[in-house]
């Protein structure tokens, strides 16, 4: 299992707008056009909808709700990569 997350660079979390425009994932801020669907997130961050476990908000998201399940600005987000192997 992998921990994913594309942390914002330094100079991108400042300003007004730039606070508005970004969701926690696996504890780090990223920048999101908000509001969006997990799976437009997921997509934008070049991960596999299918490929990751979601947490939203301290809730389990099922897969099937990826599509429908919107994100908003400091929403939390915990994604872990399915790996396969041995």
């Amino acid at each position: 299992i992998e921990r994913l997350a594309r942390p914002l660079d330094a100079d991108l979390g400042r300003g007004k707008n730039a606070a508005m425009n970004q969701v926690i994932a696996n504890g780090k801020p990223v920048e999101a056009k908000l509001p969006c669907t997990i799976e437009e997130f997921l997509i934008a961050q070049k991960l596999l909808p299918r490929s990751v476990v979601v947490e939203h908000n301290g809730e389990a998201v099922a897969p099937s709700e990826f599509s429908r399940r919107r994100l908003n600005a400091d929403d939390t987000l915990e994604i872990v990569k399915i790996v396969a192997g041995g």
